[in-house]
């Protein structure tokens, strides 16, 4: 049987886990300006839209400073046949220190290669990490959508 591998992405930045932890709750300015509800404590629940296509969460872990899981409770992916792909995974976000430095291990947990948006959701997390979260966290700005 064969192991399906989540994306992930690892991103290291100069900020404490708790700076760290707060950018990534604060949604709007990293992802989508189109954000509604708060992304900070369990059982929170929130939105981002992107015209015809929406993602709604809920917060379903928090570990303070270590550990924030995001559950998709409903989505349409309006591009792929599949528009309910993601419902039921889930955006996890671990976060470890490393020598004044946050590491931050970032999987969606259930975005496969055989996920049918798997080759345009890959480069689209990639950019929104290491292009918007990244400089919100460093440079207090980042570029949502």
């Amino acid at each position: 049987m064969k192991t399906l591998q989540d994306f992930s992405y690892v991103l290291t930045v100069k900020a404490p886990a708790k700076d760290a932890m707060k950018k990534i709750s604060q949604v709007n300015l990293w992802w989508a300006k189109n954000f509604k509800g708060k992304a900070e404590k369990l059982n929170d629940e929130f939105s981002v839209h992107f015209g015809d296509t929406y993602v709604n969460f809920k917060i379903s872990e928090v570990i303070s400073e270590k550990k924030i899981t995001w559950l998709v409770t409903d989505c349409n992916l309006h591009w792929i046949k599949d528009k309910k792909e993601w419902k039921g995974t889930e955006v996890i976000w671990t976060l470890s220190d490393k020598g004044g430095k946050t590491q931050i291990d970032f999987v969606h947990k259930g975005l496969t290669p055989e996920s049918e948006c798997y080759e345009s959701c890959k480069p689209g997390w990639t950019g929104h990490l290491q292009g918007s979260l990244l400089k919100l966290i460093e440079e207090g700005k980042g570029m949502p959508e």
